[in-house]
This record gives structure tokens, sequence and C-alpha cells, in this order.
């Protein structure tokens, strides 16, 4: 990559993380902190634990769309604002509908897709991939500092200081965008990036995908979930303050990192996606029945989270990976701009309902209705089809008529490793599904328009 790409990538992953990281903290230590608000309820504990998937769901897609007519720095900006005003009126309020109002606004700030789509903009067809994986490493990243650094903060300066912080992490945000992030040449539609709504139906009838959508979906149900009843374990049944509540994740969130890495091996250079994924559910699931079983002992409930974070981890770096091979590559952007929104829904899903049976029906309920959840999405695991091992790959072929598209077409299918090939003159790209250990990247390169200038 070029300097200019690398500081790209490098500025927006930051920017990224800095927004996930507000949101995360929150998770190990809020359920504990709304004991003390006016108005609380077990079901509201869990709407403000959630409810910011509901508006990022809501609002991601159209921030995304605008962003193509007024400027990606623009809309992030925005969004940012939102989000730090967000993180204020929750740092402010005493009351349960006061956080929920703040943590509806923090959704609100729907960036990500913006992102992506500026990522997009300044950086090559030929090391988008790249760009995209270290983003999402990012994110990874930040969800498991978050998951210590949320108790650790907690003890320091209370969770309204925790939201005063993630006001100044956007404000932080919006500074890196102004001063680091280089400013885009041009706009562009990037298919592999960005949600075209000409798309929407492709997308929402294909099985496969929508396997997976429900996948990211009951994932993110089963996180948020738990965060509603865990850290009540942590410091009621296992006596644990929770300003010490990392001493259980740092560990549980480290061996779990490297205890998933040989499954990764596994799946994707043995080739066993399919039974590695089906195991990881499966884990996910047990891990839930581990909690319920064994939530009065300490090391039954380590034992049982351990296992819990590395299926998560797993299916968290599966998932993707199977969108990618699943849908076409000139659709790609807005099957990852649906299963998105349902990993947003899910987490809304997961605060509502874990709130919810939590105060009908206690710690069991939780841990069950999300094992059950957990079942069913096995089952639709197990009769999905066996994964296609390609990747996705964009060659920017420059301005092309529509025939000199269809002459590329024919002559990129008889290229060693490409299954699939689709040359959009409007776009001047060509969208392939390859097989990345088959393919001639030399021969590949050729059909760059950037060998000609």
């Amino acid at each position: 990559m070029t300097p200019l790409e690398r500081r790209a990538a490098a500025s927006l992953a930051s920017i990224y993380a800095l927004r996930m990281l507000g949101l995360f903290m929150i998770l190990p230590v809020f359920a504990l902190y709304a004991e003390n608000l006016d108005g609380v309820t077990p079901t509201l504990v869990g709407v403000a634990l959630g409810v910011y998937g509901l508006t990022q769901a809501l609002f991601q897609i159209p921030f995304g769309l605008v962003s193509d007519r007024i400027g990606r720095k623009s809309v992030i900006t925005v969004g940012l604002l939102i989000f730090a005003l967000g993180s204020v009126v929750a740092a402010l309020s005493d009351t349960i509908q006061g956080v929920i109002i703040g943590r509806a606004l923090q959704g609100a700030g729907a960036v990500a897709a913006v992102v992506l789509a500026l990522a997009a903009d300044l950086t090559r067809e030929e090391h988008r991939l790249k760009v995209m994986a270290g983003i999402g490493i990012s994110i990874g990243v930040s969800f498991s500092v978050a998951l210590v650094a949320g108790p650790v903060l907690e003890h320091q300066i209370g969770v309204p200081g925790i939201f005063w912080l993630t006001a100044l992490l956007a404000l932080g945000g919006i500074a890196v965008l102004q001063f680091w992030v280089p400013k885009p040449a041009h706009l562009h539609l990037h298919r592999d990036t960005e949600t075209v709504p000409g798309q929407f139906r492709e997308v929402l009838t294909d099985g496969q995908l929508l396997r997976l959508d429900f996948g990211i979906f009951a994932l993110h149900m089963a996180l948020t979930a738990i965060f509603v009843v865990v850290p009540h374990i942590l410091r009621d049944s296992a006596g644990i303050p929770v300003n010490q509540h990392w001493h259980i994740y740092l560990p549980v969130m480290l061996v779990a990192f490297v205890a998933m890495i040989p499954f990764i091996i596994i799946a994707e250079k043995k080739r066993r996606m399919k039974q590695v994924f089906s195991g990881a559910i499966l884990g996910l699931g047990l891990s839930m029945i581990g909690m319920w079983f064994s939530h009065d002992n300490l090391i039954g409930i380590a034992l049982a989270l351990l296992l819990f974070f590395t299926a998560f981890n797993l299916l968290e770096a599966s998932l993707p990976s199977l969108i990618a091979k699943t849908a076409p590559a000139y659709s790609k952007g807005t099957a990852m701009g649906v299963y998105s929104s349902s990993q947003f829904l899910g987490a809304f899903a997961g605060g509502f309902m874990g709130g919810w049976l939590n105060g009908q029906f206690g710690l069991s309920g939780v841990f069950l209705f999300s094992a059950a959840v957990t079942g069913v999405w096995l089952v639709m695991a197990l009769t999905m089809r066996e994964p296609r091992y390609l990747s996705s790959y964009l060659i920017n072929v420059g301005a092309i008529d529509t025939a000199r598209a269809g002459v590329l077409t024919q002559q990129l299918l008889k290229e060693k490793g490409v299954e699939e090939a689709v040359v959009l003159a409007e776009d001047g790209v060509a969208y392939l599904k390859v097989d990345m250990d088959k393919m001639d990247r030399v021969a590949l390169a050729r059909y760059s328009s950037e060998l000609e200038t």
C-alpha cells in the first residue's frame, strides 16, 4: 500500500476503535450501576444496554446513502457529535429513562458504514481487503480492552465518568478525522463496502445469507443478554467487587483469543469451515447451559465464560468470512449492510429479552432462552451448504464501455483461480470471486488500469 493508504487505514481504524470502545465499556458494569437509578426495572436495564443497537440498525444505511451525496467527513462528524451528545445525556441522567435516551442517541450516531465507505474512497481495490481486515481487528481489540477497562474505570470515575470519557473519545475521533484522515479526491459507489438499495431483494431472498444474518443476530443477542446478569453473578454469587471483575475478564479474554486460533487455521487452511462453525455454535450453547448450571461457583462460571468467549471470538471472525464467501462480489456491500443491521438488532433484542426474562424468571430464564435460540441457529448452520472457499477480489479496470466490459468478463473467467467475474462498466471495476490458493496475481494485475498510467 502507498503511504496515503496506510495513513487512511490506521486513522479510520482508530476512529472505529474509539467509538466502539466507548460503547463496549458500559457492558460489564451497567447492570450493577443501574440498580441506583430512579424508575429502574429489570426490563428497562436491558433496554438501556441494548437500545443503541436499535437506533444503529435504523440509521446506519441511511447515513451511508446520505454520505454519497454530501460527503463522508461531514456525515461522520455529525454522527460522532450525536454519539457524544448521547454520552453526555447518559452521564447527566439519574433516571433509567434518561440513560435509555442517551444510549439511543449514541446508536443514532451510526457512522460505521460511512467509515467503511471512506476507507474504500481512500484505497485502491486491490488493497481493500487488507484495510477492512485492519478495521475489523481494531473492533476486536476494542471489545477486549473495554471488558477489562470498564470495571477498572468504574472504580476510578464511576459509570457517569465512563459516559463522559466516551464523549471525549468521540470528540477525539472527530480530531483524528479532521487532522489525520486524508481527504478523498472523489466519492464513488463501492459495491464491495456500501449498500445498494437495488440489491436488497437479491440479498434478502438468499437463504444462505439469511442463515448468516440470523447467526450474527443470535450471537449479539446472547452477548448482550448475558451482560444483564453476569455482573450480578460475579458480585453476588462469586463475591467479587465490581472493580475486580477484570480479574476474571482479562485471563478469560486472553486465553479465549489464543484458543480460537487453531480453529481458525483448521477452518480456513484445512477447509473445514462448516464443521468448525457448527462446533463453535454448539460450544456457545453449552456455555449458556454451563452458566446456568454453575452460576453459584466461581470456577464454573469462569470456565463457562471461557467457553463462551472462545466460541464468540471464533464466530465473530467466521461470520464475515462466510458472508464474503457466499455473497456475489458485486453485492457484498449490500450483504454486509444487512448483516450489520442484523447484528445491531440482535444487541437490542438481547438487552430487551435479557432484562425481561431476568425480571420474570431470574437468570435461569436468560441463560436457557439464549441456549434455545443458539440451538435454533445450530440447526440452521447444519443445514447450510458447504461454503465455497472463494474470496472477493477487485480490479480497477478504468473507464470502459459495456462491450469492453463483456469482453473483459470472458477473459477474466479464463484466468487461473477465477471462479466468478462481473465487470461493470459504470463502476470501472471487475468484481471477482477467486480461489486465493490457485489465483495468479501477476496475471490478474495486467487487467488493472493503473498499469496504463
